[in-house]
């Protein structure tokens, strides 16, 4: 299934027509995005917390592409398995109109399955093993998936409260085109028979 971001979309694509991934190649561009996106306070909540979940597993990164011995590599993903708690938490406590989109209960399910990874790894560390099983580019890559869901959901709340100020006083069905407006009227009519 192909997608395509919106042009309200306030995260720039890469180069046009290259891409469909979001500019941002690194953690710290990441960081901006968030830092440009505050609309509320629950969009600067939740972007000055996914800037220090991002900031936190590039130090994950980049610790683990200096050693994955179990004494060093261990406390970074105790560390960001505490962050990420953390950061669930202050999901959790957003307001209605975040937890009414799709994308906030998919952000919820990354954040849960980032965290039962991280919870693995750290099981299958044996007294024995002189190194944890997971690597740089194999966290680094369930990091950009999961990061990448908070920046949709990001990017799907702010074109909601887009929609919702540009539509103050009207209906959903204010927004249809006057066929689709038919169609709706004549399929009520239908179901009210």
């Amino acid at each position: 299934m192909h997608s395509t971001i919106p042009a309200t979309s306030r995260l720039p694509l890469s180069l046009p027509g290259t891409s469909d991934l979001p500019g941002a190649n690194t953690f710290g561009d990441l960081s901006n995005f968030l830092r440009d996106a505050i609309a509320d306070e629950d969009s600067r909540v939740f972007s000055e917390s996914m800037q220090h979940l991002a900031l936190h597993a590039e130090g994950v990164v980049a610790g683990l592409r200096t050693s994955r011995e179990s004494k060093h590599a261990a406390p970074l993903l105790m560390d960001m398995l505490t962050e990420l708690r953390e950061h669930r938490g202050m999901v959790v406590n957003l307001g209605l109109a975040w937890r009414g989109l799709y994308e906030y209960a998919a952000y919820l399910q990354a954040l849960n399955n980032f965290r039962v990874l991280i919870g693995q790894w750290l099981l299958h560390i044996e007294p024995w093993d002189d190194e944890v099983k997971v690597g740089s580019e194999e966290f680094a890559l369930v990091a950009w998936r999961t990061l990448g869901e908070g920046m949709l959901l990001v990017d799907m709340y702010e074109q909601w409260r887009q929609c919702e100020h540009e539509d103050e006083p009207g209906s959903a069905l204010g927004r249809l085109d006057q066929p689709q407006v038919e169609r709706v009227l004549q399929w009520w009519q239908k179901f009210r028979r």
